[in-house]
């Protein structure tokens, strides 16, 4: 059995500028991703997939290796996470190196931690499952959402209005830190959320998306915290 870690990390980043090698606390942010896989053993290999020369040597500074560079068509803004994953899984096949599973870890994840990783390793090598990643609940109950049409309010599912928050079923949505996944099936279905997925559940303390620039500032209050 091989486990590979994909830390996909490209340059092109618009709403941070440099997001993925920012410092964050001391340090690039991309260099707690590269660490923590490291720190888990958990992976044969942790490599960067990137099309950017800096993030490169710093990805390689902080231990991770760099074997190739994407490729111009999976480093533009309507690449998907699935097209990178496949684009390096097919690189190393090429080389002549298989994996059974891939964990994919994104750049900006600083408080990803390495029991859980170890947790979905094990969810997706004993239970069969196609993929695993992490899921957090929404803070409040979506079944009461919002709509705004011709500036005036109104449910998008009304008959839940007098119903109680206790009563209504608890939602989830992806954390956005790591996916792992069974290679033979990843490259039959090519997608992440299939029938065959399962979770691992986090506290909202454990997440943060970065998209702007509150948000990195959430991310630093949260892993002080943490």
């Amino acid at each position: 059995m091989s486990n590979l870690c994909i830390i996909p990390a490209r340059g092109g980043s618009k709403r941070i500028p440099r997001k993925n090698i920012k410092d964050f606390l001391g340090k690039p942010i991309i260099a707690y991703s590269i660490e923590t896989a490291l720190q888990s053993d958990l992976f044969d290999e942790v490599m960067v997939s990137t099309d950017d020369e800096e993030i490169a040597q710093v990805a390689k500074d902080f231990g991770a290796c760099v074997p190739f560079f994407r490729s111009e068509k999976n480093s533009d803004d309507f690449a998907t996470t699935t097209d990178v994953l496949l684009e390096v899984i097919d690189r190393y096949e090429i080389l002549g190196i298989n994996f059974d599973f891939v964990c994919c870890i994104y750049p900006t994840a600083p408080l990803v931690k390495i029991e859980k990783l170890r947790v979905g390793f094990q969810k997706i090598y004993k239970e069969d499952y196609n993929t695993v990643f992490p899921v957090v609940p929404f803070s409040y109950p979506v079944w009461r959402g919002l709509k705004i049409e011709n500036d005036k309010v109104k449910m998008l599912w009304p008959e839940n209005l007098n119903k109680r928050s206790q009563d209504l079923e608890e939602t989830y949505h992806d954390a956005g830190q790591w996916y792992w996944l069974n290679v033979k099936k990843f490259k039959k279905d090519s997608i992440i959320y299939s029938r065959n997925s399962s979770s691992v559940f986090l506290e909202s303390t454990e997440v943060q998306d970065i998209d702007n620039l509150i948000d990195w500032k959430l991310a630093i209050l949260k892993y002080q915290n943490l």
